[in-house]
């Protein structure tokens, strides 16, 4: 079976097997969309205690680039996606030789690469941050002063906020470039923000694009923090801006999945590409308790051909992300040592909480253990208990 998107796939239907490379909450929350829909899962990911992998059907433990499991995987599932920008391009084009693989490599390829995924938005029409490529000591000399202050990030393989740092003078940006080891980065310049956005489209084989109402994120160190929907700052104008660079985007790749852009939106009104993930995003995860259609479901239906519906916001909500800090609770400025469980009855006891743990038995800081949706009646409702679940857990108000 061809996955060239211009060979007409028959659609899958429930009761196939779907695959998905990567084991982590993403792919666990697809394998929950799609058993209930009447799929069967398999998991690809080295991991015996992967969060996907624990509640699939099948589980392949192997490296992503293994011969062996890869070919275990095209024998089990009808059609493969992933749940992880870094899983390898390479591994997802050998799939597609054989299923229908979504996204395709090569859509995979340029979101895993910073400078391509520049370029992208670049040859789309769509504004991003000023930016210059370095992969040299030439390049680093060369670099305007006009960049600066700026965010270096690794080109490859930097999420939540890593391979990342801020520098003001060029001596912190060869400094930076030092630290991360001379690696291929990008220097985006600064600019003056004033809140960040995302939008998660999903494409079908056909073309067709659907679209969430814009989510506005807040980030601590890097990693998402809160996502409001919906986005209380945002004007329509944004709001229509924001969708059209999407639905553009993804056009431009023939993507075929659930992709997520983030935007800044500037002090002048004006919105820029930051990022994109090839894939069902943190931001997103208000879906599954808020909308008519979760982006996990929608991941399910792009891949298999199956009809997209454009998505209903049903309840106002926050989503919080619980990191592995509200395991080791503080205590006058002293983190606890020991892993302690968070007091969920509390939490739960709020009306319109809705818990979502991953399945990771040891919580690190940092590490995204699970989140919390709190939606109500109003935008204000929503945000007054998500205020009281925070003090609950300990979490800085927003």
């Amino acid at each position: 079976m061809s996955a060239k998107q211009d060979v007409i796939l028959p659609v899958i239907l429930p009761g196939a097997t779907l695959g998905v490379m990567g084991g982590g909450q993403l792919g666990r929350m697809f394998v929950h969309a799609a058993q209930s829909m009447g799929y069967r899962t398999a998991v690809l990911d080295a991991d015996a205690t992967s969060p996907a992998g624990l509640v699939s059907h099948e589980h392949i433990r192997s490296p992503y680039l293994d011969a062996a499991g890869l070919a275990e995987l095209a024998r089990v599932a009808d059609a493969i996606t992933t749940e992880f920008e870094n899983v390898p391009a390479a591994a997802l084009d050998q799939l597609a030789q054989s299923r229908p693989v979504a996204p395709a490599g090569a859509s995979v390829a340029i979101c895993q690469d910073r400078a391509r995924e520049k370029a992208h938005f670049v040859g789309c029409g769509v504004d991003c941050a000023p930016h210059a490529l370095i992969e040299t000591p030439e390049q680093l000399d060369a670099v305007s002063d006009d960049l600066l202050p700026g965010i270096l990030k690794t080109s490859r393989l930097g999420y939540d906020g890593k391979g990342q740092v801020r520098v003001k003078t060029r001596a912190e940006l060869v400094a930076a470039w030092d630290e991360l080891q001379s690696v291929g980065c990008v220097l985006e310049k600064m600019l003056p923000l004033a809140y960040e956005v995302s939008v998660i489209v999903a494409r079908g084989r056909d073309g067709q694009v659907v679209h969430f109402p814009l989510q506005q994120n807040l980030h601590r160190d890097g990693i998402l923090a809160v996502t409001t929907v919906p986005a209380p700052n945002v004007t329509e104008a944004v709001s229509q801006q924001a969708y059209a660079a999407a639905h553009q985007i993804a056009a431009s790749m023939d993507y075929v999945g659930v992709l997520c852009i983030e935007f800044f939106v500037l002090q002048d009104g004006r919105i820029v590409a930051n990022e994109m993930a090839p894939r069902p995003h943190n931001s997103g995860h208000h879906t599954i308790d808020a909308c008519d259609v979760s982006q996990f479901e929608l991941q399910v239906r792009a891949m298999t051909g199956l009809p997209l519906v454009e998505p209903v916001l049903h309840s106002p909500c926050l989503m919080l992300n619980l990191l592995g800090e509200l395991w080791f609770p503080e205590t006058d400025g002293q983190r606890a040592t020991a892993q302690q469980e968070p007091d969920w009855a509390a939490v739960l006891a709020l009306s319109g909480t809705h818990l979502h743990l991953y399945g990771k038995t040891e919580a690190r800081l940092g590490r995204k253990m699970g989140h919390l949706t709190v939606t109500g009646a109003t935008p204000e409702a929503a945000r007054a208990t998500a205020l009281q679940a925070a003090a609950i857990l300990g979490i800085a108000p927003f």
